[in-house]
């Protein structure tokens, strides 16, 4: 018999040994008694039904929680990763979001692309207007790079509009605070890389554009909190990074001279309290019952994975979102909240499941903190995705099988293992003397290892399917269906009386108004008739 012959004799014998091995129970006995889903499923009814007396009433407080990259594949990967750090099998774990009452589909394409970037996808969720790849908070009418075509074709975000109405607001990142989900939420471009003015051709210059990090201090300057990444863009170019004085590539990159953190303090009111802090100890040791505003920038660029997080420097997305809203609940009026998962995409982008998931599990922390500080009854809660990615997860692993992990079998194609998780395309394509590489030896739940793919490319895509919208609070009911990714804003600023839709607000109030007049008159026109009586 030939070496092929043995090879595929041996695989066959594996395969049937594999096959024994996993029709053995791997799962908690009382999920082989019917009555433990029946009585699930009565439980979820019972929730459902409950859910028949809607929450109509004014949101005070708005908060907008944005996975970049989240699409529904990594929801349910995250899922199972978050049970599976707790001991748990994963696939049965909820997650916070997943407790959210309301869910919808958003469409995700941008004007002119059918698989968007962030850029244009921050456009459609924060300012309710679709626009092309690139740009960033302006119409369709722009032109990726041409600084003169944004001209008069800007669009104001529901960030601005929760400001003009009195509300505090918020933007919290794990990203540079320039990139393109919260520049969306203050600054207008052409290009979403402008975030310096070194980063702009001097034609744009020239032609009065404005970098970025230059809008976030100047377009809405009373932004009260600001929490990320992104220090180098608000500094003159050379200038020595506070954390990383030897390294160049954190040094500043402004070519105007300006020092932007500087601007910022000098421009805040001094009856206010103000600060700026560069690190997490700074963070957490701020009074927040007394701090008016914050402006909290962990890093040159982006922030660290939180695989790769220092407790020492940078806080976690959990940490910032704590702070943020402590601070921002002492407005009466209430507020608006912007929270990004924002490497949650970089993973992806990198080919690496391990960081993205982990991204998304503290996401998910996150979310849970939001919940022990806020109400249902005026808080509107939204948690969605910019767009997702071509990651996905399949074959046929058992129950509980590590979702970082290898499959126990083997292709039936090439005889090599193989793990679950896999991309479409990207970096993790390669090939070992014309044929798959073969991983046994290699560990794939190191956070490092690029998980296989499909086609060959240096960077992996974003991918244009549909992504969750998952909603609680007032007016969450309105979330439904399959929608168009610009209707996320206008259902926020619905719930909340902002923006140009508030007709109904009004109304709700002449309502009010002719309820108490009734009922007024009612009692003055029996009193009367109660005197009498009584007399």
């Amino acid at each position: 018999m030939g070496t092929q012959g043995t090879s595929r004799m041996l695989f066959v014998l594996f395969t049937f040994l594999l096959l024994v091995r996993m029709n053995e129970p791997s799962f908690p006995d009382r999920e082989k008694n019917p009555k433990y889903w029946r009585d699930q499923a009565k439980e979820t009814l019972e929730q459902a039904l409950k859910l028949q007396t809607l929450n109509t009433n004014t949101a005070k407080n708005l908060i907008l929680f944005l996975g970049d990259g989240m699409g529904v594949s990594t929801v349910t990967a995250t899922r199972i990763l978050k049970g599976q750090m707790a001991g748990e099998l994963g696939e049965e774990t909820q997650l916070e979001m997943d407790k959210f009452p309301y869910v919808a589909l958003s469409k995700t394409y941008n004007t002119d692309s059918q698989v968007p970037d962030s850029a244009g996808t921050a456009t459609a969720f924060m300012c309710g207007v679709k626009t092309n790849r690139g740009t960033l908070a302006v119409n369709a009418a722009t032109v990726l790079g041409n600084c003169m075509s944004s001209k008069g074709n800007e669009v104001q975000s529901i960030l601005r509009w929760a400001k003009d109405a009195g509300k505090s607001v918020g933007v919290v990142t794990t990203t540079r605070i320039t990139h393109a989900t919260p520049g969306a939420a203050y600054a207008h471009s052409a290009d979403r890389n402008w975030f310096s003015d070194s980063d702009m051709p001097p034609e744009a210059i020239t032609q009065g554009c404005k970098d970025i990090a230059w809008q976030l201090i100047e377009n809405i300057p009373d932004i009260e909190v600001i929490l990320g990444g992104g220090r180098k863009y608000m500094y003159p170019l050379g200038t020595p990074d506070v954390e990383y004085p030897e390294d160049p590539k954190a040094n500043g990159t402004r070519n105007d001279g300006k020092d932007l953190v500087k601007v910022w303090q000098e421009r805040k009111d001094p009856s206010k309290v103000s600060r700026y802090v560069w690190n997490r100890s700074q963070l957490l040791s701020l009074d927040k019952e007394h701090v008016d505003y914050v402006l909290g920038l962990f890093e040159p660029n982006d922030m660290a994975y939180e695989l790769k997080r220092r407790n020492t420097t940078d806080p976690s997305l959990s940490e910032m979102v704590d702070s943020a809203i402590h601070i921002l609940q002492k407005n009466h009026l209430g507020y608006f909240l912007l929270v990004e998962g924002g490497r949650i995409d970089h993973g992806h982008h990198a080919g690496m499941a391990s960081f993205a998931l982990h991204e998304a599990v503290e996401l998910d922390r996150a979310i849970h903190v939001a919940e022990d500080l806020t109400s249902e009854e005026d808080t509107l809660t939204v948690v969605t995705a910019d767009h997702s990615h071509v990651f996905t997860f399949g074959g046929y692993p058992p129950r509980g099988n590590p979702i970082l992990g290898k499959t126990p079998e083997l292709s039936d194609a090439d005889f090599k293992p193989y793990t679950s998780i896999f991309y479409g395309n990207g970096p993790g394509f390669k090939l070992e003397r014309g044929e798959r590489v073969n991983i046994s030896d290699i560990d794939t739940t190191n956070p490092n290892y690029q998980a296989q793919a499909a086609v060959p490319l240096k960077v992996e895509t974003h991918g244009g399917e549909d992504v969750a919208i998952l909603a609680k609070g007032p007016m969450a009911h309105l979330f439904h269906g399959v929608c168009e990714q610009s209707y996320i804003p206008y259902v926020m600023a619905y719930a909340a009386c902002i923006g140009e839709n508030k007709a109904h607000c009004s109304q709700s109030q002449r309502a009010y108004h002719s309820h108490s007049a009734l009922l007024s008159f009612s009692f003055t026109s029996v009193l009367p008739l109660v005197a009498w009586l009584v007399l």
